[in-house]
Parts: structure tokens; C-alpha cells; sequence
């Protein structure tokens, strides 16, 4: 019987370097090449998902915690955040010195001076070990790049997916309180962009709602379907899915919530899973 696996990103198919491990790609191949289906979940916007990792060959994808999903190149599902709320989000970011960076299917755009917000977590992070925090901005360097593409593109600000905000400075429980009514809010799932970080999107919208909306496109149950991940916004997908993985990197909740801990995303958990797993034929 067909299998359909869900694989979060950050953290669970890549680690720092944001590129899978051979073997992980291995191992993904292999399962898809016995006859199932492999498809990304992340929190991720489609312009996020890189090269190396659309290489693997998913058979889909859901992206911005659950705001968009596809399968192959048909669109199953895209929710967007409405305009005026997204520009009031902004202003309120601005006011407070909050750096932030808008998700959309068509790029990527941040906030000025994101990326000296971003070294400023990443500084408090290594508790200010200037090499630790040299080598981590390195690390981050394609996502800089990445937004930085995007500089002098025309932002559509009501193709808006989610926002992310990077912050040191500001309670992320006031910014949750102050849009948690219209929106969901999660803590960034990045280790080094710190506690005070965090994500806005659609509410109503997680990693559950798209993999039903997969599932029954596909005609598949909640029997068919596995999940690896490691943060708590994987706990949708978890929901979602008859058999759950947590990676060994996990958050406690996740791991707690997991049939099954494997080993953590830089020893190649994935792999080892399906290995244990028998499924490969």
C-alpha cells in the first residue's frame, strides 16, 4: 500500500548548512522509487524551498506552515493574509524597531536592516563568541542572499503568505497578544534567532489543514500517512499523520507527542528511520 511521508526542513531534512545530507537524499529516493510519495512541509515560503532540496524530487509540497500546498505543479490550496492587516503589521514592526521579512509564493522581501537584526540574535545565541556568531552568519548567508534577490522587486502586499519578525529587544508574548486574535502565532523555529522571534499567519491555517487537503486530493487517510519533524508548529502535521517521528534535535513536546525519536538531523534521522522502518522494499 502506498505510502505519503511529510518532511518538515529546517531542522528535520536540513541542519545549519540548509542542504540535506547525501544520505538523507538517498533515503528519500529510495522511498519514493518503491512506489510513495514524499512531500515537503515546512514553515518555509515557496522561494525558501532551494535548489538542492527541490532536486530530491518531491512529489509536493506544503509551504508557509500550511498557507500553500501543491502537488507536482497543480495548486491544491493558497491562503493569503489580507493587505491592510499586513500593512498595520508593518507599521507596528517599524514603531518598534522590529526587523521582519514578508513570505509570499512570488519572493521574499525584508525589512531595512534585517540582517543586522539577525546578527544580533544569532550574537546573542553564542552569548557573544564573535567566532561562533561569524561562522553561524556564514551558515545564514544563502537566506540573506536569497532576500536580498528579491531587493528591487515590487512587493504584492496581498500575496503576503506569513511574516516572520526578528527581534531581541521586544516581548514576543505582547506581540502575540496584540495579533493573536486575527492571527496564529508561533515562536521562530531557527535556534539562533532567539526566544523574542516569531511568525504571523493565517489563522485556521496549519500544517494539518494542508495535509488533509493532500490526503483527500490523493485519496489517501490518516492511516498512509508519516511525518518527521522537530518543532512544536510540527505538532499539526503530527495531528494529521497515523505514524509521527520526532527527530532527535526535538523540542521536548514534540518528542513527547512521537511514536518514534530518531536520530537528530546532522546524523542523518531520516535515513535511519526508514531503515528501522522496513521501508524500503
Amino acid at each position: 500500500m502506498t505510502k505519503i511521508a511529510f518532511f518538515d526542513v529546517d531542522g528535520t531534512l536540513v541542519g545549519d548548512t540548509s542542504i540535506p545530507t547525501p544520505t538523507t537524499i538517498d533515503a528519500i529516493q529510495r522511498f519514493q522509487a518503491d512506489g510513495n510519495l514524499a512531500f515537503i512541509c515546512t514553515g518555509r515560503s515557496k522561494p525558501e524551498i532551494l535548489t538542492e532540496i527541490l532536486a530530491i524530487g518531491f512529489d509536493g509540497m506544503i509551504g508557509a506552515g500550511g498557507g500553500f500546498a501543491a502537488y507536482g505543479n497543480e495548486v491544491l490550496h493558497h491562503h493569503t493574509m489580507p493587505e491592510a492587516d499586513v500593512r498595520d503589521i508593518i507599521q507596528f514592526f517599524l514603531a518598534n524597531d522590529i526587523a521582519y521579512y514578508l513570505k509570499s509564493n512570488s519572493g521574499l522581501f525584508g525589512s531595512q536592516f534585517y540582517a543586522e537584526k539577525i546578527y544580533e540574535t544569532i550574537l546573542a545565541y553564542t552569548q557573544g563568541n564573535l567566532k561562533k556568531a561569524a561562522d553561524l552568519m556564514e551558515k545564514s548567508r544563502w537566506f540573506c542572499d536569497l532576500i536580498d534577490s528579491f531587493a528591487d522587486q515590487a512587493i504584492d502586499y496581498a500575496d503576503v503568505n506569513k511574516i516572520s519578525f526578528i527581534n531581541t529587544d521586544f516581548d514576543y508574548q505582547a506581540i502575540a497578544d496584540k495579533f493573536g486574535d486575527k492571527f496564529e502565532m508561533f515562536h521562530m523555529t531557527v535556534p539562533f534567532f532567539g526566544k523574542e522571534s516569531g511568525e504571523i499567519a493565517v489563522k485556521g491555517n496549519d500544517k494539518q489543514t494542508a495535509i488533509d487537503i493532500v490526503l483527500d486530493k490523493l485519496g489517501l487517510t490518516k492511516a498512509d500517512a508519516i511525518s518527521f519533524g522537530d518543532a512544536n508548529n510540527d505538532l499539526a502535521m503530527f495531528r494529521a499523520c497515523g505514524y509521527n517521528i520526532a527527530m532527535g534535535n526535538a523540542t521536548t513536546e514534540l518528542k513527547a507527542a512521537a511514536d518514534e525519536i530518531t536520530a537528530d538531523v546532522n546524523h542523518d534521522g531520516i535515513a535511519e528511520s526508514f531503515e528501522r522502518n522496513n521501508y524500503f522494499k
